[in-house]
């Protein structure tokens, strides 16, 4: 059996990826570390782990009393799956069709499509907001879920027409023989085969709806629709000079969204090293 050689480039290259992931990881280890010390431990040493003397809560609970972070992380969540689910069933099937059907414009439709990557869907906030108010869509979930899903809908239909043109069409044409309808072709055939793309997909987008700061706070700025990001702004310029309270904010704001990357990883690095050797 042979052994893989360990070449200095080959060493080099692992090394430079340890000392990125390292200078990423940073900032989120001081900030969740210090999150559970007090505000002198903070200041005294700021890189210590929390110990018998230096450890406190009492960010979290102020945080917890102060603002309704179980709400913000209740809407956060709702808004980002439901708009995921959107983006992944239409973006799929309207792929599906792109790469199954040869019909008069499918090209010039996308390249529209495509266009939707290049163009930031922040241009046109001032249209969306006109919308949504006329539409009386304002302060309410569905005008962030309806936003986010048109914004990943062009990079999803961009990726997962490359994927679905590589499925095998005996395969699709064996399942019509057997009276498969198209639907059946593609919920029980095709889309089974494209699932890491679909959580290429899928973390693609989940991070920027998570994080995003722009439209909830132009469509939905009311307490009761609050996003964690949103929430978790204004908590912070309300309490800006309490570095507990603060710490531990942006700990609940960050956490909960590497715990989804790291479940989604494993798809992701799949997703991508298919479209690789594709």
């Amino acid at each position: 059996m042979s052994t893989r050689r360990i070449t200095p480039n080959l060493f080099a290259m692992h090394g430079a990826l340890i000392l990125y992931v390292l200078i990423a990881l940073f900032p989120v280890f001081v900030i969740v570390v210090n999150s559970f010390k007090s505000r002198r431990a903070i200041f005294r040493e700021p890189l210590a782990l929390p110990n018998g003397d230096s450890f406190s809560l009492v960010g979290y609970e102020t945080v917890l009393k102060q603002g309704d972070f179980f709400l913000y992380f209740q809407n956060s969540f709702v808004v980002t799956v439901a708009s995921l689910f959107f983006i992944l069933l239409f973006g799929a099937m309207a792929a599906f069709a792109l790469a199954e059907y040869r019909f008069k414009g499918s090209t010039v439709m996308a390249l529209y499509l495509a266009l939707g990557i290049m163009i930031p869907i922040r241009i046109g906030t001032v249209a969306i907001l006109e919308m949504m108010v006329s539409t009386g869509l304002v302060n309410t979930l569905w005008a962030l879920i309806l936003v986010y899903t048109a914004q990943g809908l062009p990079l999803a239909v961009f990726i997962l027409s490359e994927f679905m043109k590589g499925v095998s069409d005996d395969l699709k044409n064996a399942g019509r023989i057997d009276g498969l309808s198209e639907y059946a072709i593609f919920f029980r055939l095709v889309l089974p085969l494209v699932r890491p793309a679909l959580a290429t997909v899928a973390v693609f987008n989940m991070i920027p709806i998570w994080n995003d700061l722009w439209f909830p706070l132009i469509l939905a700025p009311a307490e009761e629709v609050k996003t964690l990001t949103l929430g978790s702004q204004v908590f912070i310029g309300q309490f800006v000079t309490d570095w507990n309270a603060v710490l531990s904010a942006l700990s609940m704001a960050i956490l909960p969204v590497m715990v989804l990357y790291v479940i989604f990883s494993r798809q992701l690095i799949r997703g991508i090293t298919s479209g690789a050797v594709k």
